[in-house]
């Protein structure tokens, strides 16, 4: 089985992480920083086709009333530009809760400063990836 991608898309830095073959838990493999949307569609597509992932899934920043905003129309035209370089199906999650969750648990761990920009979007996309393989198990 192939693996799955959790994506959370951001203007600096965009978190990634990947699921095990099984499809059970969601790990982080990093944050990319190309710079521009392009670039990092890019890189999702090349790391997609490195550890053969079948489905990406990317955080969709709804309002908390459920509606969609700029930000929402951000990751879709991420998603659009994506969609023709990788043969990986691509699907949304709400990701309403994850950058708080990922902040909560930092906290908790009380990690700081430039150690924390530095995890706290990979986090993300796990905690996204990890709600969608919970979400979707068999």
């Amino acid at each position: 089985m192939q693996k799955v991608m959790g994506v959370d898309y951001g203007d600096v830095r965009t978190g990634i992480a990947l699921s095990d073959t099984g499809r059970f838990l969601a790990s982080g493999l990093g944050t990319i920083k190309e710079g521009g949307m392009r670039a990092t569609a890019k890189k999702v597509a090349a790391l997609a086709k490195e550890h053969d992932v079948g489905i990406i899934v990317i955080g969709l920043p709804k309002n908390m009333d459920g509606s969609e905003g700029a930000s929402a129309d951000k990751i879709r035209a991420f998603a659009d530009l994506l969609r023709p370089m990788t043969e990986a199906e691509i699907e949304f999650l709400d990701e309403r809760v994850s950058t708080m969750a990922a902040h909560r648990i930092l906290n908790i761990t009380d990690t700081r400063g430039e150690k924390r920009k530095a995890v706290v979007d990979t986090l993300s996309a796990e905690i996204i990836l990890q709600n969608y393989l919970d979400k979707n198990s068999v």
